[in-house]
């Protein structure tokens, strides 16, 4: 099962606060954070997309202005995560550093994967940053998130970050090794699932409480985040974050749980487009273009005739012959005015035209279905 990791393409690592912050002392664990990022530089070596999803920032605040260890009011917890956000993201560019690699903070809340227009910006700004080399680090903006620290929602949050970039592999390193049958600090014959191929009812009933004094989440938001990650293809793994090396352990077969996603990210998100989302609009395309499309190429502006409808950046539009029929369904970069100001020019003439540099395509392939016929 190790292969789901070291041969994903794109892997996204969520790592709990007790993993990263001494629960008795509120101290950062820095040995164990070295070692992570030898782990990771490993996986960057092999060619493998790496983003971090890390919680911590309020573990780490909370000492630093000596909180106590008891539950802090809404407030407090903002001002711990305030605090601690800038030590988290300086103990991450230091240790990344060491080994050659930038870091690059990115705050965010589960907002910002749900509202389409900062769902698109959030996704450049990722993808900007991995081809350029960097490893983004996100965290909760905590500091303005007041359900998400309520709830504990960094792992849903990775889950979402891994459907945004198309991330093959979502692993969560836990103070857990996986998911278990029952709990098994109090039950001895507890058995570890190394596997699980569906989200059934049973599997949801074998979630427990969250179990660290610093950790906001629980087995309930792993689950949450596996059935994420698996609809949008990835596989998902829940691991044991304790020992060093933790990513280096898994690959070695360290136990584990493993959710597995029965279709590819691409596949998974053309069958979102082609089901779920409904078109605002329309593109019209000439017979050149039309054929492009049906040899697997993107749509480019220069194939295009007509903009229909009133449609944004980023949603779903139909793709139309020079007769009205539907050649498939993809989301649009540009909106429908910018759109109409593209048409019929070359791609190197958009920034001209528009005054930025938007993407080449006016739909990529891999945002693109085509009707059967």
């Amino acid at each position: 099962m190790s292969a789901r990791l070291t041969g994903a393409k794109r892997v996204i690592v969520k790592i709990g606060s007790a993993l990263l912050v001494d629960q008795e002392t509120g101290a950062l664990r820095r040995p164990w954070l070295e070692a992570l990022a030898d782990d990771i530089i490993a996986m960057r070596g092999r060619g493998q997309d790496v983003v971090i999803v890390s919680s911590g920032a309020i573990a780490l605040g909370r000492h630093m202005i000596a909180l106590g260890s008891g539950l802090l009011k809404l407030e407090e917890h903002q001002a711990a995560a305030a605090i601690g956000q800038v030590a988290l993201a300086h103990a991450y560019s230091e240790v990344l550093a060491a080994r050659g690699c930038v870091g690059a903070q990115v705050l965010l809340t589960l907002t910002d994967t749900e509202q389409r227009r900062r769902y698109l910006n959030a996704r450049g700004t990722l993808a900007a940053l991995l081809k350029r080399g960097a490893i983004p680090v996100i965290n909760e903006n905590d500091t303005v998130a007041t359900s998400e620290i309520r709830y504990g929602d960094n792992d849903r949050l990775a889950a979402r970050v891994s459907s945004m970039l198309g991330a093959d592999c979502l692993v969560l390193l836990s103070d857990v090794d996986g998911l278990y049958t029952a709990a098994p600090e109090t039950d001895p014959g507890a058995e570890l699932l190394p596997e699980v191929t569906s989200i059934t009812p049973q599997i949801e009933a074998m979630a427990g409480k969250p179990g660290s004094a610093f950790g906001s989440g629980g087995m309930v938001t792993k689950i949450e985040a596996a059935r994420i990650a698996v609809g949008a293809g990835a596989h998902m793994v829940i691991a044991s974050g304790r020992i060093d090396h933790p990513l280096h352990a898994l690959e070695n077969g360290a136990n584990c749980t493993w959710f597995t996603a029965s279709a590819t990210p691409v596949a998974a998100r053309k069958k979102w487009i082609a089901g779920t989302l409904e078109p605002c609009g329309a593109l019209t395309v000439d017979d050149g273009a039309a054929k492009a499309l049906q040899s697997g190429k993107s749509l480019l502006p220069a194939g295009i005739t007509g903009v229909i409808g009133t449609f944004g950046r980023g949603d779903a539009v139909r793709v139309v012959d020079t007769s009205g029929t539907e050649l498939g369904r993809g989301l649009c970069a540009y909106d429908c005015a910018d759109a109409q100001r593209i048409i019929g020019h070359k791609s190197r003439e958009i920034e001209q035209i528009l005054g930025y540099r938007g993407r080449d395509e006016m739909i990529h392939r891999d945002d693109l279905v085509l009707v059967k016929g």
